[in-house]
């Protein structure tokens, strides 16, 4: 019963939001320890994106359909958002081929550092509904 109201699906896409910003973070702190690195190639997380289409649950795309036995294969099953690391080859900023630009990483960590908190607020926000319902205030 308790995972039913705590294990509810905004807080499991908080979780995974908050668990790619922190991802975002060691990744952009990499890229940025190695910006005078030779032949370095930065490095993104891909996470919202992904996360986008597994949230896009728009009825004309999906099919009715109901599973009348329990050994049917799951239909319409999208899988879970979960964050990548991908290695960024397209460009190169400066002669020795390294693609860092120091600007863009700094602004980024900025960035994600006010999406990490946006989440923490609401998760704290959504714990504490819960507790002046539990509570009764």
């Amino acid at each position: 019963m308790l995972e039913q109201i705590v294990g509810s699906k905004a807080l499991d896409v908080m979780q995974r939001g908050m668990e790619a910003a922190n991802l975002r973070q060691e990744v952009i702190s990499h890229n940025i320890a190695n910006v005078n690195t030779p032949y370095f190639k930065k490095s993104d997380v891909v996470f919202e994106d992904l996360l986008a289409k597994e949230l896009d649950l728009d009825a004309t795309d999906r099919l009715k359909v109901v599973r009348t036995h329990d050994r049917h294969m799951p239909f319409g099953f999208r899988g879970r958002a979960v964050a990548k690391i991908e290695l960024d080859q397209s460009s190169s900023m400066r002669y020795d081929q390294n693609n860092v630009d120091i600007d863009v990483e700094m602004a980024s960590l900025a960035k994600n550092s006010l999406y990490f908190n946006a989440l923490a607020r609401q998760v704290g926000a959504k714990f504490s509904r819960m507790r002046n319902v539990i509570t009764g205030q």
